[in-house]
């Protein structure tokens, strides 16, 4: 949908931006020559960067990487840069559902980012996860998952600055894709573009095919997805949801319908162990963070 916008420019997934940060101090100090080749061959040529689905000429992005500020904020800029040039348009943004594990990070590569925050039913969420080829955890990873996400964006809700965070229902956003999305645009500061609610249009162009869990984008935007948690998602796990997600749910206004029943207390248990681990995965992250960040030879800012 955005990236059906006359000006603004959005990738298929990419793979390079978190790993470029959490590998920052490998490289060394940027200014050198030979770091800032280092960080632009990581980037550009290897396969699971997934740089490869952006249609670039590598080696002319390695060049515009070796030839811009010595900051890793800018090498990945320039990336997305080049993408958005390759569309003449000049605005550019990322999309991964990770992202919300590192809001502080991409803030501090790109300080004058904006934050959108697509949220869905925790019940969909997680039946749609679970179908996923590249998921391979259990229901209750997939439980603690939307949770984390969701209290992720409720933190960087009450900390980002006015005007960089912007909530958007996924439930809203397919049943009446124009109004919402001239709400996102006008948070842009862009004018709507009708061509935004008919994203599968261009959708065949710009999503690789492999990517077949995107499938839907192909077909035009519908309401028809929601909701079908309470046939994919066996009574069971309906009720763990319910138990582990109910305030949650309440408080972004979905209805909470007891229809699983109650839950177990040994899957409440296995609940318990996953968010257990989910949290000590977040503090290590954080830790590693802040003694990464002492090592830094030079700021991360974008300075294009």
């Amino acid at each position: 949908m955005l990236h059906a916008h006359p000006r603004i420019a959005i990738p298929p997934e990419t793979r390079f931006v978190l790993t470029s940060y959490e590998a920052r101090n490998s490289f060394g100090d940027l200014r050198e020559e030979s770091s800032r080749r280092a960080l632009a061959t990581s980037i550009v040529g290897e396969r699971k960067t997934l740089f490869y689905d952006l249609g670039l000429d590598a080696d002319a992005v390695l060049d515009e990487i070796m030839a811009g500020p010595p900051t890793l904020g800018s090498a990945i800029g320039i990336v997305f840069r080049a993408y958005a040039r390759r569309f003449d348009k000049p605005r550019w943004g990322d999309k991964r559902p990770g992202y919300y594990q590192y809001i502080p990070a991409l803030l501090r590569m790109f300080p004058d980012a904006q934050f959108v925050h697509l949220i869905r039913d925790g019940r969909d969420c997680v039946a749609s996860l679970q179908t996923m080829p590249w998921f391979t955890q259990d229901f209750y990873a997939a439980a603690c998952t939307w949770i984390e996400a969701i209290d992720s964006g409720r933190r960087a809700a009450r900390q980002l600055p006015a005007g960089t965070y912007f909530e958007l229902r996924y439930e809203e956003l397919v049943a009446d894709p124009a109004a919402r999305l001239a709400e996102l645009c006008d948070f842009f500061g862009e004018e709507y573009d009708p061509a935004m609610a008919e994203p599968h249009k261009i959708a065949g162009s710009t999503l690789p095919e492999r990517q077949i869990w995107h499938a839907e984008t192909q077909r035009a935007v519908t309401a028809a997805p929601s909701g079908t948690w309470r046939d994919r998602l066996k009574p069971w796990e309906i009720a763990v949801c319910e138990a582990v997600m109910g305030g949650r749910l309440r408080a972004l206004g979905y209805e909470v319908t007891g229809a699983g029943g109650r839950p177990s207390a040994g899957q409440l248990a296995r609940y318990a162990r996953s968010a257990a681990l989910h949290r000590g995965a977040a503090r290590k992250r954080s830790m590693r963070d802040r003694l990464e960040r002492r090592r830094e030879p030079r700021s991360v800012e974008c300075q294009l």
